[in-house]
């Protein structure tokens, strides 16, 4: 039976037989998948690094071809010329993992919660947003990608995936989109990230190198990774850096209608509510619910205005 090295070696083989592993560690990557960083020697003599990624249970089970659909996507934003990892090789005989996983890039850098210069943090992250959301799909093949307006309809619609958290007046929420939902189509369908937070864009010299962990990403209205994008702003720099964000976006993206803006802010105030599962020291997540409160208020008075 090959112990977890081997494993790694005849995977980066079947890339080029040639390849000898060096060396592989475990890489943080959060609840979703397992990542294993990889140092290879090619037959050229050359040594790179390079990523493997494992989808963990609850993605393969929403998506049994999560793998194949985060290896064809990357490809699809690496042509664009957007700032993601290259993909190198899909593995999905199951012959060495008992999963499938993909090899890619191995990008230096690292997540950036205490910006040097947060504005230009913050104008970056808007820039790329907007370029993923800029990515011409009319002559793309992109039927793999599920539509994430139907992964909100499920999430309003399942009571019981949601716990619903009164003091944050979740129950109010859910049934003001109920009664609003479907809402008007007023912006073309791009690519979205599905999940455009801090955790997930990778720095170096403070500068935006790397947007990893596609594993959410869908089609839809550009709005909903706004709003996501959003509440996380607010969540990690405050209310003032989401403004900024906001405003940085709207000047780049003179083609998008915002008017629905604040249904999608209610839909990442529903999804961005589980406190609890995070793990926060006392003092961060009473200061968070506030700021998820503040942006909870400031959505419902501009529908009420609207």
């Amino acid at each position: 039976m090959m112990n977890e090295y081997d494993k790694f070696e005849r995977l980066v083989q079947k890339l080029d037989p040639g390849n000898k592993l060096i060396r592989a560690w475990k890489l943080k990557g959060g609840i979703s998948a397992q990542v294993t960083g990889l140092e290879i020697l090619q037959p050229s003599g050359r040594i790179i690094k390079m990523i493997v990624r494992q989808h963990g249970d609850n993605d393969l089970k929403r998506n049994p071809n999560i793998a194949a659909d985060e290896h064809k996507l990357l490809g699809i934003l690496k042509a664009a010329g957007l700032p993601v990892p290259m993909p190198y090789y899909i593995e999905e005989s199951c012959e060495i993992f008992s999963k499938p996983c993909i090899l890619i890039e191995f990008i230096g850098g690292k997540s950036e919660f205490t910006p040097s210069n947060l504005n230009d943090h913050i104008l970056q992250l808007a820039i790329n947003l907007a370029k993923i959301h800029r990515v011409d799909c009319a002559n793309l093949s992109l039927s793999f990608l599920p539509k994430l307006e139907n992964t909100y309809v499920e999430m309003l619609n399942n009571k019981n995936k949601v716990v619903l958290d009164e003091t944050l007046n979740l129950s109010l929420i859910r049934d003001l989109l109920k009664s609003s939902f479907p809402l008007p189509s007023m912006n073309k369908e791009v690519i979205l990230h599905g999940d455009y937070w801090p955790g997930n864009i990778l720095w170096k010299e403070d500068k935006l190198v790397s947007i990893i962990d596609w594993e959410d990403s869908g089609l839809g209205d550009p709005l909903a990774d706004l709003a996501n994008s959003q509440l996380e702003i607010s969540y990690h720099f405050g209310m003032q850096a989401m403004d900024h964000f906001t405003n940085q976006y709207k000047s780049m993206m003179p083609e998008v209608n915002f008017t629905n803006l604040p249904f999608w802010q209610l839909f990442a105030a529903l999804r961005l509510s589980t406190f609890p599962e995070w793990g926060l020291e006392k003092s961060k997540e009473n200061s968070w619910r506030k700021r998820h409160k503040s942006f909870v208020r400031q959505a419902i008075n501009q529908i009420r205005l609207n």
